[in-house]
């Protein structure tokens, strides 16, 4: 096995899952190269892909950083919703051509087969970087401006809420590099849009699509004038999520992707094993004398 191919498999853990556990035992501080994240409002934090100069494109580190922010936001007790957004004139460009593994991989000269096993470990990690979305309990909203290209549509698909600008458009461009899509596009777009013809047509011909065809195939839940006024309706989304139950709210979201993977009576079985300590919580009470006095509940931490 040649140097460079050596040092992609030593780095696969390394730069996806580096400095997770310490920044896990260090709540409150958010620190990434690619991601800015900020806490504009009480209990909502932003996560911003900020490498504008760049077009917001995913490189090695934006694939590590992302598990090990939202790990931290999972365990955050201060945080009851997210929003992601992206810094610069773009959304996401989607992968860094020029900082990606897969090219020494697909140089090296060792054997195809244990160039696949390597490939592999690569792609499931790259997969973890969205999937950490859809398991962090917190509701997380993404707020997408002008072009959401590839990686970009793994991501938001990961997420609970799609809002954009009106100038967005969106691309899966995976078959323009000669590949299939293979970090959550292929599995949850159809789920989403629940139109198996449209998805392999945008699959298929990579061609662009924009904000008003991904509304009406419910890619995207509201369209907004200006960046501005999207990112402040986010932030309204989000600060009214966390407004509430957290016990309610994530388990909501636990249920929802339980039941997306699952039948209805094993979805129902799900979320009464669930709820069968849950209606237990305090947070009931509190809503319903909130209610009766037509005051606003307050809401303890998880």
């Amino acid at each position: 096995m040649n140097t460079s191919l050596r040092a992609v498999i030593k780095g696969l853990s390394s730069p996806i899952m580096s400095n997770i556990t310490k920044r896990l035992c260090s709540s409150s501080t958010y620190n990434f190269e690619t991601l800015k994240v900020t806490k504009p409002r009480e209990n909502v934090i932003q996560v911003e892909l900020n490498r504008p100069q760049k077009r917001n494109a995913m490189n090695k580190a934006f694939w590590g950083e992302m598990v090990g922010c939202f790990n931290q936001i999972s365990e955050d007790s201060d945080c009851r919703a997210v929003v992601v957004t992206g810094a610069g004139k773009i959304f996401t460009a989607g992968l860094d051509l020029m900082d990606f593994d897969g090219i020494q991989i697909m140089q090296s000269d060792t054997d195809v087969s244990r160039k696949a096993f390597t490939f592999r470990k690569l792609i499931r990690a790259y997969q973890e970087t969205f999937t950490v979305i859809e398991k962090c309990s917190k509701p997380v909203i993404a707020a997408i401006h002008n072009a959401c290209v590839g990686g970009g549509i793994d991501m938001i698909t990961a997420c609970d809420i799609r809002y954009c600008t009106s100038d967005a458009w969106f691309q899966i461009k995976e078959v323009d590099i000669g590949l299939a899509a293979d970090v959550g596009t292929l599995q949850r777009l159809p789920k989403i849009t629940g139109n198996d013809s449209l998805t392999r047509e945008l699959t298929y011909t990579a061609r662009k699509f924009y904000s008003n065809e991904a509304k009406e195939i419910g890619l995207i839940s509201r369209i907004f004038d200006t960046k501005e006024s999207m990112v402040e309706g986010a932030l309204d989304t989000a600060s009214l999520i966390a407004s509430k139950s957290p016990i309610a709210v994530q388990g909501s979201k636990i249920s929802l992707v339980y039941s997306r993977d699952h039948s209805v009576p094993e979805g129902l079985d799900h979320v009464a094993t669930w709820n069968q300590s849950m209606l237990q919580s305090e947070d009931i009470l509190k809503a319903v004398t909130a209610g009766m006095e037509k005051k606003e509940a307050v809401f303890s931490k998880l």
